[in-house]
C-alpha cells in the first residue's frame, strides 16, 4: 500500500489540476479524453509496468540498472540529470504555494484587496467591478452589458498580488535585482520540509504519503461540492466536456494527448524504477501499474471538473466568456482560483484547505525524483548508506543554495517558461 500511495503521489501533481483540463478545453473538450486514454492505455501503461518491472528485478536505482546491457548506461545517467534538473526548479512551485499559504491565515486575504504595497492605480478589488469596465462614451444604461477580456482580468487584486509581490519581476535581465526574502524563507521552509519527510528515505516516506496522496481527493471532493453550488458553475463544467469530435482529425490534438500522459505519469526520469526497487521480488507489478495509471488519469479527469466549476462562476461574476478566464499553468491555481475563494464565505478556510492541497500535491512529485537522486548517490558510494540522514540533509543544503537565484527579481518565474 505504501508503494502504491507514494507512485501515485510521484505521478500525481499539480500539473493534473493546472494543465489537463485546460488541454482538454483547448482540444476538443470531452473529445480529447479519446486520444488521452488511447496513449494512456496503449503508452503508458506498458512503460509504467516496464520500469516497475527493472526496478523490482533488480532492487538496485534507474543508475545502475542498465547493467544487464552496457550499451545503454548512458540512460542511467541522463535519467539523474532529469531528475536533478526537476528536482532543482519544481520546489519553486512549492515555494509559490507556501506564500500563499501562509498569507491565507490573515484577517483579511491580501490579494482580495487593492491598496496594498504593491498595488497599481489601476487595480480592481472584486470581480463584479470588472463589469463597470467602460469607455467614457458608453452609457450608463449598458453598463452591465459591456464584455470585457483576459488583459481586464489582469487588474486585479489576486493578479497584481501574483505579479507583484510573490513574484515581483524586474524589467528584464539586465536587471537581476535581489534576493527575495519572502522567497527565500519559503525555499527554506520548503526544502526542510522535503528533509524531514525523507531523512530514513523509503522508510519515513512510506508513512508520509498516507496523508500527502489520500488528503487531495478528499480537498478535491470538497470543492467540487462546493463549486457546484456557485453560479454558472454548470456553464464552466459542460463548456469543459462538450466534445467537439472535429478537433479528432487534428494530429497536433494526438501529439498534446501523448506529451500529457508521459508529463504526467513520469516514465523515463529513474523515479519509478528507484521506488520499485525497494519492493518485495515477487510483488504484482501489474496490478499497481494498472492501479496507478487508472489513478493518474482519473485524477486528472476529475480535478477539471473541480476548477472549471471556478472558471465558470468567475466568467458569470466578471461577465467574461470562459474560454477567457480559462488558463493554462500557475495562472489558474495562483490566481483565478485564489479569486474565486475571495468570495466563498469565511474565505480564509477555503483558502488555506486549497493550498494545503496544492503542498501535499507538489510535495509527492518532489519526493520521487528527490530519492532518485538520493538512491544513485547511495549506490554509487555504498558505505554512505549508513549516513542516509547526512547524505539527504547535503542534498537538501546543495539543492536549497542553488535554488536562491530563483528567488531573486529576474529569474523569480525562470521555471514558468
Amino acid at each position: 500500500m505504501e508503494f502504491i500511495l507514494s507512485v501515485m503521489g510521484y505521478s500525481v501533481g499539480v500539473g493534473n489540476l493546472w494543465r489537463f483540463p485546460y488541454l482538454v478545453m483547448q482540444n476538443g473538450g470531452g473529445a480529447f479524453l479519446i486520444p488521452f486514454f488511447f496513449f494512456l492505455i496503449f503508452c503508458g501503461v506498458p512503460l509504467f509496468y516496464l520500469e516497475l518491472c527493472l526496478g523490482q528485478f533488480s532492487g538496485i536505482s534507474c543508475l545502475y540498472v542498465w547493467k544487464f546491457c552496457p550499451l545503454f548506461k548512458g540512460i542511467g545517467y541522463m535519467m539523474l540529470v532529469v531528475s536533478f534538473v526537476y528536482c532543482w526548479y519544481y520546489i519553486m512551485v512549492m515555494v509559490w504555494v507556501l506564500v500563499y499559504f501562509v498569507n491565507s491565515f490573515l484577517s483579511q486575504l491580501p490579494w482580495g484587496q487593492c491598496g496594498q504595497s504593491w498595488n497599481t492605480p489601476s487595480c480592481i478589488t472584486g470581480l463584479h467591478s470588472l463589469k463597470d469596465v467602460c469607455e467614457n462614451n458608453c452609457s450608463m444604461n449598458n453598463v452591465s452589458y459591456i464584455k470585457v477580456n483576459a488583459s481586464d482580468l489582469g487588474r486585479t487584486a489576486s493578479k497584481e498580488f501574483w505579479h507583484r509581490y510573490v513574484l515581483n519581476k524586474s524589467s528584464g535581465l539586465e536587471d537581476f535585482g535581489m534576493v527575495q526574502w519572502h522567497l527565500a524563507l519559503a525555499l527554506s521552509v520548503a526544502w526542510i520540509i522535503v528533509f524531514l519527510c525523507l531523512m530514513k528515505g523509503i522508510k519515513s516516506v512510506g508513512k508520509v504519503v498516507y496523508v500527502t496522496a489520500l488528503l487531495p481527493y478528499v480537498l478535491l471532493t470538497v470543492f467540487l461540492v462546493k463549486g457546484l453550488t456557485l453560479p454558472g458553475a454548470i456553464d464552466g463544467i459542460i463548456y469543459y466536456i462538450k466534445p467537439n469530435f472535429s478537433t479528432l482529425k487534428d494530429g497536433q490534438v494526438w501529439l498534446q494527448a501523448a506529451v500529457q500522459v508521459f508529463y504526467s505519469l513520469g516514465p523515463a526520469w529513474g523515479g519509478l524504477i528507484t521506488m520499485a526497487s525497494y519492493n518485495k521480488f515477487n510483488n504484482n507489478c501489474m496490478r499497481d501499474a494498472l492501479i496507478c495509471t487508472a489513478a493518474d488519469g482519473f485524477t486528472s479527469f476529475y480535478g477539471g471538473f473541480v476548477i472549471f466549476s471556478v472558471i465558470g462562476y468567475i466568467a458569470n461574476e466578471a461577465n467574461m466568456e470562459i474560454k477567457d478566464v480559462a488558463t493554462s499553468g500557475p495562472g489558474l491555481a495562483l490566481v483565478i482560483y485564489p479569486e474565486a475563494i475571495t468570495k466563498l464565505p469565511i474565505p480564509q478556510i477555503w483558502s488555506v484547505l486549497f493550498f494545503l492541497m496544492l503542498i501535499a500535491l507538489g510535495i509527492d512529485s518532489e519526493f520521487g525524483v528527490f530519492e532518485t537522486l538520493s538512491s544513485g548517490l547511495l549506490d554509487t558510494f555504498p558505505k554512505l548508506r549508513k549516513r542516509k540522514i547526512l547524505v539527504t540533509g547535503c542534498l537538501c543544503i546543495l539543492l536549497f543554495l542553488s535554488d536562491l537565484p530563483f528567488t531573486t527579481n529576474v529569474l523569480t518565474d525562470f521555471v514558468l517558461m
